[in-house]
């Protein structure tokens, strides 16, 4: 009986120590799908797949099962599935939870899908806690709240995606246009020189305004000298009309 109970101890030890390390694999059950969680604790495997990777305000399908390896009364479950708003601020995004149930000789599967909030992005986050006993032959082990964490779904954060290929195209814009600007000018499109034509500009806008101002008085002086000038035939063709008309003196 002694070196009975002895042997019970020593179980009860080596189940404890494993119950405190979960042990996480990755694998690709099916199309879209990834392993996250495949783990073995006293008297359970546990594994959880889900969605490899998505999308702000798109799906997340999980699935968790559990699968006894010896009689398992399970007092409470729960498996919670986290995000993180713009990548750093913890979100609750759905819950599997379930309690007082025999797990053997059956498995429990559970599968739930969820929508990914909009400012979410980034690595999602899963969390199962188990409250359960688990009968060895004589012995029997009590495990309260064993939390097991792992990662999870992948996020893409499409709005930094968005910034990357709005500088990319107005890096693009702006190589056209600089070569547009060195075609024109031989200069590089640059604030200095905008600056520099800039100046130019109101340089040559100030130059042609008093030059339209010159042309304005010169064409009034034109005006004015064909004005005279004809003035003058009229007066000349006149004067000599009135010479030709007048009568000659007789002697």
């Amino acid at each position: 009986m002694k070196k009975l109970k002895n042997i019970s101890i020593l179980l009860v030890i080596f189940f404890v120590i494993s119950a405190l390390t979960c042990f996480v694999k990755a694998q690709t059950p099916a199309k879209n799908m990834k392993t996250f969680f495949d783990s073995e604790i006293p008297g359970i495997k546990i594994q959880v797949n889900a969605t490899t990777v998505t999308q702000p305000s798109q799906n997340i399908t999980a699935t968790l099962n559990l699968k006894s390896q010896t009689t398992v009364e399970v007092t409470y479950f729960n498996l919670s599935i986290f995000g993180f708003i713009n990548g750093t601020y913890k979100t609750l995004m759905a819950n599997i939870t379930d309690s007082n149930f025999s797990l053997y000789p059956a498995s429990k599967e559970y599968t739930c899908t969820f929508k990914v909030p909009e400012q979410v992005w980034g690595v999602t986050y899963g969390e199962i806690v188990l409250t359960y006993s688990a009968k060895y032959g004589v012995v029997t082990i009590d495990l309260e709240k064993l939390t097991c964490g792992f990662t999870m779904t992948d996020v893409e954060n499409i709005y930094l995606k968005n910034i990357e290929e709005e500088l990319k195209a107005s890096t693009s814009t702006f190589n056209l246009l600089n070569q547009t600007f060195w075609e024109s000018f031989q200069m590089n499109l640059s604030a200095e020189n905008l600056a520099r034509l800039n100046q130019t500009y109101w340089e040559l806008q100030q130059n042609y305004t008093a030059l339209q101002g010159n042309l304005n008085e010169l064409g009034n002086t034109r005006i004015a000298v064909g004005v005279l000038a004809i003035t003058t035939v009229f007066f000349v063709a006149t004067t000599l009309y009135l010479v030709m008309r007048k009568p000659k003196e007789s002697w």
